[in-house]
């Protein structure tokens, strides 16, 4: 019986080098020469670090941008409420990985609305689909791509 996995993942060597990237353009930039200004990693939390707000805003703008090229999608990104101090402004970003339950639910309830044949089992953090016909699981496939979800989806575990 055809089954496929629906799972968010992030590559995280790929978020180390664009980190590590972020960081070498910031230090690099004229703006920001003489301040401290930079991006912590310590697993999947990111701390924003500058002088200003502003700052903190344009140090986001990059490491977004650095994601992007390195194929990670943004919306994984939860951004946390922006901490300024006399001088220094902090901001948090939260690494977001793995399906939780309202969005499984919701994943389901796609599924479903579709009218195909195809089951949906929750585990843990991955969605397992299957189905009698590998089309109708292509079908699935392509509804939740269309569907604009918070988070990013990737289909593995694909077998006939």
């Amino acid at each position: 019986m055809p089954s496929f996995d629906v799972v968010s993942e992030i590559d995280q060597h790929e978020l180390t080098n664009a980190v590590d990237q972020a960081n070498r353009e910031v230090t690099n930039r004229f703006d920001f020469k003489g301040t401290n200004a930079r991006v912590e990693r310590a697993e999947l939390k990111l701390t924003l670090i500058a002088p200003t707000g502003f700052q903190v805003k344009q140090v986001a703008d990059i490491l977004q941008t650095k994601l992007a090229k390195r194929s990670i999608d943004v919306r994984c990104l939860k951004f946390e409420k922006l901490q300024e101090s006399v001088n220094e402004a902090r901001q948090e970003v939260i690494v977001r990985q793995g399906i939780d339950k309202e969005l499984a639910k919701k994943l389901v309830k796609i599924m479903k609305d579709t009218g195909l044949k195809v089951q949906a089992a929750v585990q843990g953090e991955q969605v397992r689909v299957t189905g009698k016909k590998r089309d109708d699981l292509q079908q699935v496939i392509a509804a939740l791509r269309a569907d604009d979800l918070e988070l990013p989806l990737q289909f593995t575990n694909f077998r006939d």
